[in-house]
């Protein structure tokens, strides 16, 4: 009985981060419209921003509660699990067809991004300026990113459809939709709450490291939104959006999540392992061939994706809970 009091807490904090995310971005986007903020200025950073605010407010919780190892399990976990598991179930339902020469820009820095993420992460610390140093990254990226896609009239199209042509914006008054902003980051916060409550709880009634706990379940938690929206869009066939989305919400975990909650303060690792991170390059890497090859992820490649990302939870509950202390940093 008591684990299941700890799986609703997880249910109620995944249900409060789904709506207030949904809340957030909708609103957000709605409100930049009305001010004459192009859709691709808000899809990049509104609704990127948005996709990646449950793991920004669980990841800031469990680190300044003294819980630094599950707020870093969680940006690297969600990582895994929006490639793996998101991308994998949605190139699973429909071969996604992607733009090359957009996803080659964004992968690029995504790759980088990865890289210099898992260094800064090899001492098993993440300071304050290095959280600077992350945070100037993805706001330069967004900046440079805006200026070129101001001239690429297809991502301008592909983003419109995700934010709206903005008719609907102008019917909502003002005010209210200041409120929805506003209740969507309260929800946020108290999702956080009830996740952290029922992530910690569990962990120590299972006596597993929170890392564990953070980099599977937490994580595929906070990746729901995605998976959502993927699936809906992948029965669209709309392949663009979906992989553009995950790209830029795996850029927003590493640069602006992390990067954010390490500038609040230091994030010192003890339980993440260094394996962990490997998989995490290695499902970013995996990812360059498969979208330059005919421009698409194929129901074989989104096969694979998805048996990697089930492979790698196995291995991480097999392996691991009953070796709490093997490989910390």
């Amino acid at each position: 009985m008591p684990i299941l009091i700890d799986f609703i807490w997880l249910i109620i904090g995944l249900t409060a981060l789904y709506f207030g995310a949904e809340w957030l971005v909708n609103n957000a986007s709605k409100i930049s419209l009305k001010f004459g903020i192009s859709p691709l200025v808000v899809g990049l950073t509104v609704v990127a921003f948005g996709t990646s605010a449950p793991e920004l407010f669980v990841s800031m919780k469990f680190n300044s509660n003294g819980q630094p190892d599950m707020s870093l399990g969680n940006v690297v976990g969600s990582n895994i699990c929006n490639i793996g598991m998101v991308l994998g179930v949605s190139a699973f339902i429909c071969t996604l067809f992607v733009n090359r020469s957009l996803l080659v820009r964004d992968m690029s820095v995504l790759v980088f991004s990865s890289l210099l993420f898992t260094g800064m992460l090899w001492d098993g610390t993440f300071t304050w300026i290095e959280g600077a140093i992350l945070f100037s990254i993805v706001l330069i990226y967004t900046i440079f990113r805006f200026r070129v896609s101001r001239r690429d009239h297809a991502a301008e199209a592909l983003i419109a459809k995700e934010v709206g042509d903005g008719a609907a914006a102008f019917k909502t008054p003002n005010w209210q939709l200041a409120i929805m902003v506003i209740l969507g980051l309260v929800v946020l916060y108290f999702g956080s709450l009830a996740l952290e409550k029922g992530g910690i709880s569990l962990a120590s009634r299972l006596g597993v490291p929170g890392a564990l706990i953070s980099l599977t379940v937490i994580a595929f938690s906070t990746s729901v939104p995605e998976l959502a929206t993927s699936i809906v869009a992948s029965l669209k066939k709309e392949g663009d959006l979906i992989v553009g989305n995950i790209v830029g919400s795996c850029l927003f975990n590493l640069l602006c999540v992390i990067g954010i909650t390490a500038m609040i303060k230091e994030i010192n690792i003890v339980h993440v392992h260094k394996e962990d991170l490997y998989v995490m390059l290695a499902f970013t890497i995996l990812l360059v061939p498969m979208m330059l090859t005919r421009h698409k992820i194929s129901r074989l490649e989104g096969s694979i994706l998805l048996l990697g990302y089930v492979s790698y939870c196995a291995y991480l509950w097999m392996e691991r809970i009953d070796h709490q202390g093997v490989h910390p940093f």
